[in-house]
């Protein structure tokens, strides 16, 4: 490691942790940047420097090479690790930490290049004789030449941006019709994410799997493969769940794949750590689909299956060390599964959510259970960046034990403060169709009604509960019982403390909960029943509770008038009526069309007067680099639109008003 002493890592967030933790680890310096919204984040914290390198906007700072580039220099580094994301397959990047005397602890610029655009990249595959997907990657780029590519290839198919990855610049047209509206969303998100609106239309596959393949090379020019990964289940073609190895894969084919794998990076002169992802079909054929010059997010389950740890491998390969193992010293180990915790609302099309982390905690880690993340309770998760909160590992001897294992750690895992997906972790975790590993791409809209159920309404022992805490955390906050503040003349009538509970979100239903003192407890009331109650709340929210003389444990949250409820693997979100608030307060707004999140308006497609349908598109908003079509509410007339394209909106805002029809 002479030719590395100290690393700056020019990324964010839980890959930033990573690096930090492992570099630091083999005797390493290490480097963080941050830009004004990271200024107290966990990678600051960790790193033994840190250094400010702009404004929140990712492109006003983790973007903006020179600055990385004098970041290293003042802080003495001699390697940049770009992590993923951000400059991580950046040719120029690359070009300019060399150019800086400073090591890239990735691949030459070159084989960057090579892969960074899609339409090239499966040309040299093409050449290589790694099978491709039938479909158009060429230069003209022009709408009429694309639809009749796709009316060649045969519908549906599926548009990518060439020049980016992570499932922006991706949409489905299954029909003609379809294509002009889904190439124009295509084009607007490669542009606005990677600076390029070039794409290339591929057939799309009826039930194919995602499976990629680790490779590594050194500057010596070997090269291995540490087997695959399986990342069928995804939303918005972004991975949601990754596991390794890839259920009930062919022996033989895992050989052929890999060794085709091998040859796509060798043909580039690749160095470092890199993914080639593969189309599995239902008959074992596979086909390219792109490589990722870099570290994936997902590595995690290809380290616990190989017991390697692949950023050091990334840190002595860059220092011009041999691979630490052949081919044929890399085997299997058990089996490992990776989800992905996001700030997002599954019951909205997965849209991304903003807010601050009021309770965050993770199951116990070891052999069995890892958690990577760059968060800590109280963090926020803003809109410049992308709302991942932590990835969940599991490991153990076969597949069944590790999806028992995910199970148990999904259900030990709280947030609270924003929605997360974890109770659809657990949904995918519980699912028959994911025990009998029934994978593809469209596992999610194939189980949608399974895995997005409408939302239930809170049992009585939920609503008993969040009562109770509510009244012991009166009790801890002023230290008094809690009915010693119940005024009035009683005259030998109970004490009656009267509650109204709401569920959050439009049209959330309402409970009425009376509790009454018993001298050693409560009876509390709610829906048509009525459970005996007691128990005491302990200084980190454990509930320890007795219901109808049954013994459970919650742990109560309350954030505002917020409450979150972790009670038997579930999450329960309630809010705690205004007595003074008029029973029946707007809650949503009927014929308005609201921003879900700050955002960019990028597309208009109505104009003020025009008729429209319930459901139809009406205005375009980019946040957190992706783009959401919004849709009217209801049939009727547009009255105005108070935005114009390139505005920026807050949360709530109305951006088009509606006359019902």
């Amino acid at each position: 490691m002479s030719k590395i002493t100290s690393v700056l890592i020019a990324n964010r967030g839980e890959i930033a942790c990573r690096v930090i933790r492992t570099a630091r680890r083999m005797g390493l310096a290490t480097v963080a940047v941050y830009s004004d919204a990271d200024a107290n984040a966990l990678h600051v914290a960790l790193a033994d420097q840190a250094v400010h390198i702009g404004p929140a906007p990712a492109r006003e700072s983790y973007l903006v090479i020179d600055r990385i580039i004098a970041a290293a220099r003042a802080a003495g580094a001699d390697a940049i690790h770009p992590g993923y994301g951000f400059l991580s397959e950046n040719a120029a990047f690359a070009d300019a930490v060399a150019a800086a005397g400073l090591v890239f602890i990735g691949p030459p610029a070159g084989a960057i290049r090579a892969m960074g655009g899609k339409s090239e990249a499966k040309a040299l595959m093409e050449k290589a004789g790694v099978p491709l997907v039938p479909g158009y990657h060429g230069e003209d780029q022009g709408d009429e030449l694309l639809a009749a590519q796709a009316a060649r290839i045969g519908f549906p198919v599926l548009i990518k941006a060439s020049a980016g990855g992570g499932g922006k610049g991706m949409k489905v047209a299954a029909s003609a019709d379809e294509f002009p509206a889904a190439l124009a969303s295509a084009k607007r998100e490669a542009k606005a994410s990677f600076g390029d609106d070039r794409v290339l239309v591929e057939k799309y596959l009826a039930r194919p799997r995602h499976v990629e393949i680790q490779v590594f090379a050194d500057s010596h020019g070997d090269c291995v493969y540490l087997f695959e990964r399986d990342c069928s289940i995804q939303r918005r073609h972004q991975k949601v769940v990754e596991e390794a190895p890839a259920p009930g894969m062919d022996p033989a084919v895992r050989v052929r794949m890999g060794e085709a794998a091998v040859a796509a990076a060798k043909a580039i002169g690749y160095v470092g750590a890199g993914t080639v992802e593969f189309l599995l079909d239902t008959d074992n054929s596979f086909y390219f689909m792109e490589m990722n010059t870099r570290l994936q997010v997902e590595h995690p389950v290809t380290e616990k299956i190989t017991g390697q740890d692949l950023v050091e491998w990334q840190l002595r390969v860059a220092a011009g060390e041999r691979l630490p193992l052949r081919q044929e010293e890399l085997a299997i180990q058990g089996h490992a599964i990776e989800v992905r915790l996001y700030a997002e609302d599954p019951a909205k099309g997965f849209l991304p959510q903003t807010g601050t982390l009021a309770h965050l905690r993770f199951p116990e880690q070891g052999e069995h259970v890892r958690v990577d993340t760059g968060v800590r309770t109280g963090d926020a998760i803003s809109i410049f960046y992308d709302p991942m909160i932590a990835k969940l590992i599991v490991w153990d001897r076969d597949r069944d034990s590790a999806v028992q294992r995910l199970r148990g750690a999904l259900a030990a895992t709280e947030i609270a403060g924003l929605n997360a997906n974890v109770p659809f972790l657990s949904a995918v975790a519980a699912h028959p169709g994911f025990a009998a590993a029934d994978l593809d791409t469209r596992f999610i809209e194939r189980y949608e009604a399974d895995l997005l159920p409408a939302a239930a309404e809170p049992a009585a022992p939920v609503l008993a509960l969040a009562s109770l805490g509510q009244l012991l955390s009166r009790r801890v906050a002023t230290g008094t019982d809690p009915w010693d503040a119940v005024g009035g003349f009683l005259m030998n009538l109970p004490a009656v403390d009267r509650m109204e509970w709401v569920v959050p979100g439009e049209g959330g239903s309402r409970h009425k909960v009376d509790v009454t003192w018993t001298g050693t407890g409560f009876t509390i009331a709610t829906d048509g029943r009525t459970l005996t109650v007691s128990g005491r709340l302990g200084p980190d929210g454990t509930l320890s509770a007795t219901l109808d003389g049954v013994r459970v444990s919650a742990r109560w949250v309350q954030w505002g008038e917020h409450v979150t409820l972790f009670h038997a693997g579930g999450t329960h979100s309630l809010v705690l009526a205004d007595p003074h608030a008029g029973a029946h307060a707007d809650q949503g707004g009927h014929g308005r069309l609201t921003a879900p999140m700050p955002g960019k308006v990028i597309a208009i497609l109505v104009e003020e007067g025009a008729a429209v349908t319930k459901g139809q598109p009406v205005i375009v908003l980019e946040a957190m680099k992706m783009e959401h079509t919004l849709k009217a509410p209801a049939d009727g007339k547009v009255t105005h639109l108070r935005y114009a394209v390139g505005d920026q909106v807050g949360e709530g805002v109305e951006l088009v008003g509606f006359e019902a029809a």
